[in-house]
């Protein structure tokens, strides 16, 4: 992963020559949450791809959280550099699937599993948040797992 974390420094140098603030920041962010990661007590200073990966979708969400949070008091000046650091941080994620990619990878996780009904959502739920770590949003995982399973 240290090719994810030199290119978020090469990054910074290139948003600090543009003058680009809301980039600068967003990658400030990332490369702070990776450091901490790679120093964190029980770390061998290394950062595994899923753990990066897991560390921006975290990012993101948190983003997306506060600018709902922020437009909801009418705060839209905040909202906006929120969603602008989402934008920035989600270009270092994998490709998300399409929503069709996701309802054929659910269906299929379905049967593999031999889940029958909404018991055995947490069966289901197991492999695919798996499976799909990186391609899609828990949330949406979830709900494409509700609407599939027989009732």
């Amino acid at each position: 992963m240290n090719e994810l974390f030199d290119k978020v420094s090469n990054d910074i140098k290139t948003a600090m020559l543009a003058r680009d603030k809301v980039t600068l920041e967003a990658l400030r962010g990332i490369k702070k949450e990776f450091l901490e990661a790679r120093t964190a007590k029980g770390s061998d200073g290394n950062l595994a791809d899923e753990t990066a990966i897991k560390i921006l979708q975290k990012m993101v969400k948190q983003r997306k959280e506060s600018a709902q949070i922020y437009s909801d008091q009418n705060r839209n000046d905040l909202a906006e550099i929120e969603l602008a650091e989402s934008t920035v941080i989600e270009k270092y994620l994998p490709a998300q699937i399409t929503d069709a990619e996701l309802e054929a990878s659910v269906a299929a996780i379905i049967a593999q599993v031999g889940a029958t009904g909404p018991q055995d959502m947490g069966k289901v739920m197991g492999v695919a948040s798996k499976q799909l770590s990186g391609k899609a949003e828990g949330r949406l995982i979830s709900e494409k797992v509700k609407a599939l399973l027989p009732k």
